[in-house]
């Protein structure tokens, strides 16, 4: 199941709060995550337990985070058809779901730690 929340919704913080400050989040992507006010919050539940998100502000990606690749495929997947996603700088380390969810990838060298992806799925 794929929610849609924002940090107004109810119950946001009951599914989401375990990874803001986690060290295994930001140990894994190289990114802290923080419940800014204009981001939505796109969240991968797996028997009711969240397993993957994606935060979006204006079109574009902030945050991104799975426990599996699958789980982020299928999330990306679904975030390209409901948003256009405009150019985002995102973590590398998930740089191959980015190509197999028809992402281009640019960038390399650019960052340490992060990517710059361009969506080729709904431009």
């Amino acid at each position: 199941m794929i929610l849609k929340m924002d940090n107004k919704s109810k119950d946001f913080y009951n599914i989401m709060g375990r990874f803001f400050g986690s060290r295994i989040v930001e140990n894994k992507t190289n990114d802290r995550i923080y419940d800014d006010n204009n981001k939505e919050w796109y969240i991968y539940l797996d028997n009711n337990n969240p397993v993957a998100f994606v935060s979006i502000a204006s079109g574009v990606i902030k945050n991104i985070y799975s426990i599996k690749d699958d789980f982020l495929i299928e999330l990306l997947t679904y975030v390209s058809k409901e948003t256009k996603i405009k150019d985002s700088i995102v973590t590398k380390i998930y740089s191959d779901v980015y190509s197999a969810c028809g992402f281009n990838c640019t960038g390399n060298n650019e960052y340490k730690n992060f990517i710059r992806i361009r969506s080729g799925i709904n431009e």
